[in-house]
């Protein structure tokens, strides 16, 4: 039976990045991103983090890879990406695993297509290539500097033709390399035999190397596909403003406030409820409304918190859920701290740009208008499919307010 297998090299260290395998991309860790790529294929049979970092190789087993751990001698700043995958496939080797292909992921590529992996998988197993790497098409002009004077490295520097008459050329995006293994051992290098590539998307080809490129992904995370619509928490924590609400507050001339909220978030937070999934609202803000609407729905609330993270560490502790199954919502940049510990931080559709980066998920409905209910029918394994936003937004009869 043929073996593919996918190996994904990840050490701690990194000098242009600090702990760049672990950092975010759409609330969800580099290698995490890796990992749920390679699983997601068709044809890869195994998914391996060669890592010596205890934390990266716990993240990589929470995701479903197995963690092969690299030695002192092949994780400094020397060590080069060919000498983890030998290293992995020796200690395949050993185990009397032999795989015919090995596939060579970048965390650092963190919107890898799975698509576009099986497609090169599919060439080098139909043997029309011994190796097969990811590239983008680009019709850019490319200089170099010879001393201290520009010069055209593929093209004439005294012609100037049309796109429409150049032929293009491809750009290794450094996502991912496909190779049959027998010839990668022989030749101890990424690139031998026949080699091919796979053109893939531009909008896929981002490679993080520098905290500007880190904070580009990040930005357009929200553009690209965040994944399933499932989110598999065992508890969920709501800021209050902005989700329960319209981020809007009545106010009398005596000072008085009064917000609106949806009767189908209540129902939502009710079925978690049912369902044993403990639910917490936290909020900055003191607010006897917040207090009210918490007493209803009948579950633990936060007010006045300074640093929302740590409340939330300190519940969730005694709530002895991992953080990494926490679900956590919100809409503004006091939300970030919480959204940078959970496994699965979610956004409203108009929150903060910040916070809409760091959303693993994005929500189809507004604060105050079925956002709470929305995630609640995802984490209980359900599909939303009720009125639009804007519908949403609407004089509904299932709304209610809230009063100071």
């Amino acid at each position: 039976m043929t073996s593919v297998v996918a190996v994904i090299p990840a050490r701690g260290g990194s000098k242009g990045v600090t702990r760049k395998n672990l950092r975010r991309v759409g609330g969800v860790p580099l290698i995490a991103r890796a990992v749920a790529a390679a699983r997601a294929t068709a044809s890869i049979d195994q998914v391996i983090v060669s890592t010596d970092d205890a934390e990266i190789a716990a993240v990589s087993e929470e995701w479903g890879a197995r963690v092969v751990r690299r030695p002192a001698r092949l994780s400094g700043d020397t060590a080069t990406s060919e000498s983890a995958l030998l290293h992995t496939l020796d200690e395949l080797a050993e185990g009397g695993e032999a795989p015919e292909v090995i596939v060579f992921l970048q965390a650092t590529s963190p919107f890898i297509d799975p698509h576009d992996i099986d497609v090169a998988v599919d060439l080098v197993l139909a043997n029309e290539h011994d190796c097969v790497f990811s590239a983008i098409e680009t019709y850019g002009f490319l200089w170099q500097e010879d001393a201290g004077v520009a010069r055209g490295v593929n093209h004439d520097e005294h012609v100037r033709p049309r796109r429409q008459d150049r032929q293009p050329h491809y750009l290794e995006t450094g996502a991912f390399y496909v190779m049959n293994t027998a010839g990668y051992r022989a030749a101890g290098h990424r690139f031998f035999g026949r080699i091919g590539f796979v053109e893939v998307s531009e909008s896929t080809a981002i490679e993080i190397d520098s905290e500007e490129q880190l904070a580009l992904a990040q930005a357009i995370s929200p553009l690209v596909s965040h994944g399933a619509s499932l989110i598999d928490a065992t508890a969920v924590v709501t800021d209050f403003d902005g989700v329960h609400t319209d981020d809007t507050v009545v106010t009398d001339a005596e000072g008085n406030e009064s917000v609106r909220v949806s009767r189908s978030d209540g129902m939502g937070i009710a079925r978690l409820r049912r369902a044993g999934i403990p639910v917490l609202i936290l909020s900055s803000e003191t607010n006897p409304v917040v207090a009210a609407r918490a007493r209803k729905l009948q579950v633990d609330v936060r007010q006045g918190i300074h640093d929302k993270a740590r409340a939330l560490r300190e519940w969730a502790a005694a709530q002895n859920v991992p953080l990494s199954r926490v679900a956590y919502i919100g809409n503004d940049v006091n939300d970030l701290g919480c959204l940078e510990i959970v496994g699965f931080p979610v956004a409203v559709p108009e929150a903060h740009p910040l916070v809409l980066a760091a959303a693993r998920v994005v929500l189809r409905h507004t604060g105050g208008h079925g956002a709470v209910r929305e995630l609640a029918d995802r984490v209980l394994g359900e599909r939303s499919d009720r009125p639009s936003d804007e519908s949403m937004r609407s004089e509904d009869p299932t709304a209610e307010r809230l009063h100071s």
